[in-house]
């Protein structure tokens, strides 16, 4: 295993984990702050898939901007947790019902034996100073 799978894996860990925190976790401004977390983990996936105008975008449109924006309006509202938690209790069935679906799709397509390992064409490689973001400037 390379050094770039290792930090492939560790951010897309990273990514998971925070992802999962921005829906369990009870404050919501913890749960933007997450998120702000699994954008940047993302933007760190791209990179490593040499992706940087995608990384870059991300970082400048979602964290720069979009969860700005949400962060301000969460911490304008005045959240009532007590009130939020009230109505949980009513929506679990549904959401259990809802996970079980999903998981039994899941198991189906991946034992339907269409990801077996397929020996796929390696990219062209290019000079060390490319930059996809200059050649997408390029053909723009």
């Amino acid at each position: 295993m390379t050094f770039l799978q290792i930090v492939f894996y560790v951010f897309a860990a990273i990514l998971v984990v925070s992802s999962l925190l921005v829906v369990t976790v009870r404050n919501p401004v913890r749960a933007a702050l997450f998120l702000v977390l699994a954008f940047f983990s993302a933007a760190c996936l791209w990179l490593t898939l040499e992706a940087e105008f995608l990384a870059i975008t991300l970082v400048l449109v979602y964290v720069g901007a979009v969860m700005v924006l949400f962060l301000f309006v969460i911490m304008m509202l005045d959240i009532d947790i007590a009130q939020m938690r009230a109505g949980f209790a009513n929506y679990l069935p549904l959401g259990l019902i809802v996970a079980m679906i999903m998981a039994g799709e899941l198991t189906l397509v991946m034992m339907s034996g269409e990801f077996g390992e397929a020996e796929l064409p390696r990219p062209a490689g290019h000079e060390a100073d490319y930059s996809n973001t200059a050649a997408l400037g390029k053909l723009v």
